[in-house]
């Protein structure tokens, strides 16, 4: 591809071109705007160069030669100073034709070794993702080695945009965005704000009944609270501005632990209290970069379903197991399918690496050792990941698997023993001696805004009962008939079913079609046989007709679908 716009564009800046799990990239600064339209042209240039089996050969290069062969490559050049400052004596450096770029390889032989290939899209990125940076021109593309394998790929990609969460979200009314309200900052609208409603309701009943405390916390707190935490040096690049008032520097919090951690503090406490659990669905506020934003997946302000698990060490695996067991159940409640729509991500440390992690050989050994114990136990389906860890200790990610194949993070759960020597924590051991415990740091349900996300595409935006913002329908043929069906609206609002009236002089073929195309549940038609009988007529989503039923059974059959947490 690169070697195909060097003979469209002479004079373009090549930034740097990696593979990526569904294929590749390559950032550009071209001469002049390029537009989707070019990708064909680009594609025809690269066909041709695939045809003339032209061989990559592989050199090594002094650091001044290399220099002089990418002269007039200011990007290049500043990553033969990196490769300079990481002690290399050569560059290694590939040959295609005319074309010559920095590169470790391997590669094919030669170019008609390359097999089915697509360019997919232009998009803008910031030179090595610094907003202070230049922004250059990135294309994406893909590549199988045969056709049938890309064929497949590329209706998995429309799949997927159809799928998509931000289309159907639009579609469905459930959010919008203002550029004046800001980037990254979604607002729900009342079908929005009903998911979000339920997703936090179902979180904080399941986690009282599981021995949760929940308590409510400030949005703000002072920088020295994230000063003692750790959390300033490590993640103030992703907070937000420091805001002076009266004597006090304060800051939009980025997570509640610190805050949690001072409640704990606020009185003493023995082995019999512990493990201690604090939970709280809050705010928090972390900068994105805007080319990092995404729908509801990447925001800049969301929702969390946070806890806090204080624990003696010695009751740290099982609480990690408790935990997983709750996200098990979570899940399970969103329809997930262990190992098929979701896996665990063990995140490890890198004990060379003490400018990114806290420097404790034998805490992080002993930590990583209880995490994998316990996902084996479990015989939960896991893989390790090197140098994914936070500073302060290892964790298990929740992978889930969105519609088109792409692994997001959803739930992590975090073992922490920095905090806790930190804030000084602790506790009264059975012996009568103050002991320090550990910290599990934990979501249930993961941040509100981007479980939503998965969900509007999990579902398709057909939600289950449970979670659909419009519960039930009621159509009148015609006019007539909206007296009796606002009084069956009544009816089941007094059960806290979410149910609305078409009363528009529409149709009643019509509101059935915007009924579904809504994806509402049931849909209540009533007529003037329903007004005789004192009953609705039934219809689930899918057109599947039940009938006649009295409005009392209906209400039965609908809660019970609420309370089982049941698609229809």
């Amino acid at each position: 591809m690169a070697a195909a716009i060097l003979k469209l564009y002479p004079q373009v800046k090549f930034g740097i071109g990696p593979t990526i799990k569904d294929g590749f990239y390559y950032d550009f600064e071209f001469p002049k705007t390029i537009e989707e339209k070019d990708l064909e042209k680009i594609t025809q240039g690269m066909e041709k160069i695939i045809k003339e089996k032209l061989l990559f050969t592989k050199e090594e290069t002094s650091i001044e030669e290399a220099k002089k062969i990418f002269k007039d490559q200011p990007y290049k050049l500043e990553l033969i100073e990196d490769l300079v400052k990481e002690g290399n004596k050569k560059i290694s450096l590939y040959k295609t034709g005319e074309f010559i770029d920095l590169c470790l390889g391997p590669h094919v032989e030669h170019t008609s070794e390359i097999g089915s290939f697509k360019l997919l899209s232009i998009a803008g990125a910031y030179w090595r993702g610094s907003e202070k940076n230049k922004m250059l021109t990135r294309i994406y593309g893909t590549a199988f080695e045969s056709q049938k394998e890309l064929d497949e790929y590329l209706i998995q990609i429309e799949d997927a945009k159809l799928n998509d969460h931000r289309k159907i979200g639009k579609d469905l009314g459930l959010f919008v965005f203002s550029d004046l309200v800001g980037k990254g900052l979604p607002m729900l609208g009342p079908k929005g704000a009903a998911i979000k409603r339920e997703l936090e309701r179902f979180a904080v009943d399941e986690e009282l009944k599981r021995g949760y405390y929940h308590v409510s916390t400030p949005d703000l707190a002072k920088v020295d609270l994230y000063k003692k935490s750790g959390h300033y040096p490590y993640y103030k690049d992703t907070m937000y501005p420091v805001m002076k008032v009266d004597e006090e520097e304060l800051i939009l919090r980025p997570m509640t632990c610190p805050h949690h951690f001072m409640f704990f503090k606020s009185e003493p406490h023995s082995y019999r209290d512990l493990p201690y659990r604090i939970a709280e669905v809050a705010h928090q506020y972390r900068y994105e970069k805007s080319g990092e934003l995404s729908g509801l997946v990447r925001v800049r302000m969301f929702c969390l379903a946070d806890a806090h698990i204080i624990a003696a060490k010695n009751q740290a695996k099982q609480v990690i197991k408790e935990v997983l067991e709750l996200i098990d159940f979570v899940n399970e409640k969103f329809g997930m399918i262990k190992g098929t729509d979701y896996r665990f991500r063990l995140s490890l440390g890198d004990r060379k690496d003490t400018k990114k992690y806290y420097k404790d050989d034998s805490a992080w050994e002993y930590a990583e050792d209880v995490l994998r114990q316990v996902l084996k136990e479990l015989n939960a389906p896991f893989f390790e990941a090197e140098n994914e860890a936070v500073f302060y200790g290892p964790k298990i990610d929740v992978q889930i698997q969105k519609p088109g194949g792409k692994e997001e993070t959803a739930f992590t759960v975090q073992y922490d023993f920095v905090m806790p020597e930190r804030f000084e924590l602790a506790f009264i051991n059975k012996y009568g001696k103050e002991e320090r415990p550990i910290v599990i740091h934990r979501s249930s349900i993961g941040c509100i805004e981007r479980t939503m996300a998965f969900l509007i595409e999990k579902f398709k935006g057909a939600f289950p009962v449970w979670l659909s913002p419009i519960q039930a329908m009621i159509v009148p043929i015609t006019d007539k008939q909206n007296a009796y069906g606002q009084k069956m609206a009544d009816k089941l609002k007094e059960k806290n079913i979410r149910v609305e009236l078409d009363s528009r002089s529409e149709t009643a073929s019509a509101k059935i079609r915007d009924a579904e195309l809504q994806k509402i549940p049931y849909i209540l038609v009533v007529g003037e046989k329903e007004i005789q009988e004192k009953a609705v007529n039934v219809r689930v989503r899918g057109k599947k007709v039940l009938g006649l039923m009295k409005i009392d059974k209906f209400s039965s059959l609908i809660k019970e679908d609420i309370d089982k947490k049941r698609q229809v």
